[in-house]
């Protein structure tokens, strides 16, 4: 199964605007009066979960882009999307892995059984002709540790694509996974200690 050539900055932006979930609603479609064009309020704790999300981004890439409530990094040289919602309480981390169409046959069937299995809290999906690597999570309950796995995880589904389809989180038969993400997380969370983030 080939992978994507990177980077797909265009097509991640592009999900980004259909995900964003916190688009205008009925009500909102009317151009509102001057005194109301300010941006909706954000709950203090959710304002708190965006900016500890941001610390992990900019730890990981100096070169980050933030778009509203998403943000646009790459580790290893794997675009990634983090996308909020702060309306819903809702975030998460996505990847572009490859193009729907050219997969094998045979392989949305391998990638539900990854779903089951080996992604574990991560999952394989397909939107706009592409495969995604994706991680959900509540915002609420957001932690540093959460969001730097989630983004992890996500990162993992991408590099283990057409081979092991792991999230390297608590993969079932005892396997490597497990310990390598682990390790990587690690090395994560001690790189935002020293930077004073966690």
């Amino acid at each position: 199964m080939s992978k994507l050539a990177r980077p797909l900055s265009l097509a991640v932006i592009g999900l980004a605007a259909a995900l964003s979930l916190t688009g205008p609603t009925k009500a909102q479609d009317d151009p509102p009066p001057p005194e109301a064009e300010s941006a909706p309020e954000i709950a203090p704790e959710m304002a708190e979960a965006l900016e500890r999300m941001e610390e992990v981004i900019k730890a990981l890439d100096e070169d980050a882009k933030r778009i509203g409530n998403a943000w646009e990094f790459s580790v290893d040289e794997l675009v990634i999307l983090a996308v909020t919602d702060p309306a819903a309480v809702r975030w998460r981390s996505i990847t572009p892995i490859a193009e729907a169409a050219s997969l094998p046959e045979g392989a949305l069937e391998r990638l539900m059984q990854a779903n089951f299995d080996t992604a574990l809290d991560a999952r394989y999906a397909i939107a706009n002709g592409l495969v995604w690597g994706t991680f959900i999570h509540p915002l609420d309950s957001l932690t540093t540790r959460d969001f730097a796995s989630g983004i992890l995880q996500t990162k993992s589904l991408a590099d283990t694509f057409g081979t092991t389809f792991s999230s390297g989180a608590l993969s079932y038969g005892g396997g490597d996974s497990g310990a390598i993400i682990e390790d990587q997380l690690k090395e994560l969370l001690d790189e935002l200690e020293k930077r004073k983030t966690v």
